[in-house]
This record gives structure tokens, C-alpha cells and sequence, in this order.
């Protein structure tokens, strides 16, 4: 296992980024656990909480922590950017040399699982990502949807299969990390980036817990706009579709007017009035606005990327200093 010189001091074995929003209410008791479980493996390691511009008293107690922890990064960005972004930011400022672990702090994934995760590592596989035998706690409603994203993206996510009933929580080797962080792309779905950078990967299978405090920040407008993100990263099924159902409408309107003509030139049937006219024009005005919305949305990806403004701003950084002081290399500077 190679050991790295980062500012002076050698790079811990492991890193786990752990993105919290507003979680003063659990991440006392969820380092509590972390130490406990991390400190049994016998490797250097460090935990990199990112700040997602929370609003309570999370940076406090972090910081607090942070007087006797000294394993504890801590990474406050300027504003909220979201999860997806904040995983990014804490991967970015990881200095594992072996493996980055990511976990959220909420204790629906367990710490005590991360021996497993980190066994599977040892075995020579880059990525072990834990997978959910149960969803305690969730409604059926939330069940039922995030099933049907999981077969749905399985479907239409070509080359990139996003393995069933898996979050974040997660662990990477150092290689397969630093694959992933030159994706740059600002609408960042990293559950698919997760499985788009390759290398062999494991399963590991568990019970969700429910969330140990406070309340989730995922409510279902969220989850819809997560989706979108997901089927839009990874496929252009949406465009596709759209064309076909544009072909179809013109296919049913030519056999519809047709009809219309025969039956008036023939029979001497009058031509349908006013309910029948208003029925055609919504539905074509429906379709219509439909696939512009779907072009719109990949257009407004485009025009995000082309922006190039940077994922995230941080606010403030403060490493860990678990590690000791390294011995000089030859390729030092003095």
C-alpha cells in the first residue's frame, strides 16, 4: 500500500466523505459510531465532512468535534449546491491513498458495515458498494417509485447498468476515484458516474435502517427532479421517443383527415364541428409542448455546461492532522 506525502504529512489509508445538510441532530452520534467502526480496521484514516450551506448548528458542532477529533476534515462550501455536488467536493479534498469511503450521516447506512466494504478492497476489488436488502422505515409509495427508477434505468441506461437498490454509501479505490473526479460535468448524477468510470465492483448486502434523527431533505418533487437528472446523464431515450411520438400523431392525424374527406365526398356526412376541432388542436398542442419541453431540457444542459463556471465554492477548508509526519522523500522539496 503506498503511503503519499500530502502537506507535510503522509496521506491516511482512508478517507470517508460524509456530505451533510443540516444535521446537527445526528452527526454526533453518527461520528460516534464512525470512530468506533474505523478505528477497529488498524489503517490511518481521516473523515471528510462537507457543509452543503447548512443552516443550523452543523458547522458548530462539527468544529467542536473537530477539538478532540483529530481525524476530522471539515469542508464548508459557500451556499448550498446539493448532495451530488458536495459528494464531489468531499472526493476532491480526500487524501485516502487506498480507498474513499462515501456514507451519509443520517445512520440509514450503517458505519459497522464499512469492515466488509473494506474487506472486499483488500480482495482486489475497486468498488464495493453496499446494497439494500430492505428500505426500513420508507413508505410505500417511496418503495414503489424507486423501484420502478432502478428497472426503469436498467432499461434505458445502455451501457451504463446502475445495479439495483443502491445509494451512495460506497467504497472506491484510490484509482477508481481519481477516474471519476475527471468528470466534470455540472449536472452530476453520481450514481451513474459511480457506474460509469467501470473497474470490477462487489455487492454488499444489507438492512436500511431508519433515519436515527431529524428529517429527511429529500421530498418527492426532489426525487422526480433526481430522476430526470439520472435518465437525462445517461440516455437520449427521451428525444427518441419524442420523435417517434411526433411521427405517431402525424401517422394518426393524415388516417384521421382521410377519414374525415371519404365519409364527407361519399356519404355526404358533414365534417365534425367545433368539439371535435378543439379535441384535435389540444392534443397537438399537448404533443407539441411536450417534446419542446424534453428538447428544452437537454438544451438547458448544454447551456449549462457551456458556462463553465466551477462545481462549488468553498467557504472554508480545515483538514485532519490524524496523520504523523512523513519522513522526506528524495523527490521532496526542502
Amino acid at each position: 500500500m503506498r503511503a503519499e506525502v500530502v502537506q507535510g504529512r503522509a496521506a491516511p489509508v482512508l478517507s470517508v466523505v460524509v456530505p451533510v445538510f443540516n444535521e446537527e441532530a445526528v452527526v454526533a452520534c453518527f461520528h460516534a459510531r464512525l470512530a468506533t467502526v474505523m478505528d477497529s480496521l488498524g489503517l490511518s484514516w481521516e473523515a471528510v465532512y462537507v457543509d452543503d450551506g447548512s443552516q443550523d448548528g452543523t458547522v458548530r458542532l462539527l468544529e467542536t468535534l473537530r477539538a478532540s477529533h483529530p481525524e476530522i476534515a471539515l469542508l464548508s462550501l459557500s451556499r448550498n449546491f446539493g448532495k451530488e455536488v458536495a459528494m464531489t467536493a468531499g472526493l476532491d479534498h480526500a487524501r485516502g491513498s487506498g480507498a474513499v469511503i462515501v456514507i451519509d450521516a443520517d445512520l440509514q447506512d450503517p458505519p459497522e458495515l464499512i469492515p466488509e466494504l473494506v474487506a472486499g478492497w483488500q480482495d482486489g476489488v475497486d468498488i464495493v458498494y453496499a446494497q439494500r436488502r430492505s428500505r426500513a422505515g420508507e413508505t410505500w409509495m417511496k418503495k414503489a417509485t424507486a423501484h420502478a427508477f432502478y428497472r426503469l434505468m436498467a432499461r434505458v441506461g445502455g451501457p451504463v447498468q446502475l445495479p439495483p437498490d443502491v445509494g451512495d454509501f460506497r467504497l472506491m479505490s484510490r484509482r477508481s476515484v481519481d477516474a471519476l473526479l475527471q468528470l466534470r460535468e455540472r449536472h452530476r448524477f453520481m450514481k451513474g458516474l459511480f457506474a460509469w468510470v467501470g473497474f470490477p465492483s462487489r455487492a454488499v448486502l444489507y438492512d436500511r435502517a431508519p433515519r436515527a434523527a431529524g428529517t429527511t431533505k429529500w421530498n418527492y418533487g426532489r426525487l422526480f427532479n433526481l430522476s430526470v437528472e439520472g435518465i437525462t446523464s445517461f440516455t437520449t431515450l427521451p428525444l427518441r421517443l419524442a420523435t417517434w411520438m411526433g411521427v405517431a400523431t402525424a401517422v394518426f392525424a393524415m388516417g384521421y383527415g382521410g377519414e374525415v374527406v371519404l365519409k364527407a365526398m361519399i356519404y355526404g356526412d358533414p365534417v365534425p364541428g367545433y368539439p371535435s376541432l378543439m379535441a384535435v388542436i389540444l392534443f397537438l398542442g399537448g404533443v407539441q409542448l411536450m417534446t419542446l419541453g424534453v428538447i428544452g431540457e437537454y438544451l438547458g444542459r448544454v447551456f449549462n455546461e457551456t458556462k463553465g463556471r466551477p462545481l462549488y465554492i468553498v467557504g472554508r477548508h480545515l483538514t485532519s492532522s490524524m496523520a504523523q509526519p512523513a519522513a522526506a522523500s528524495p523527490n521532496s522539496e526542502g
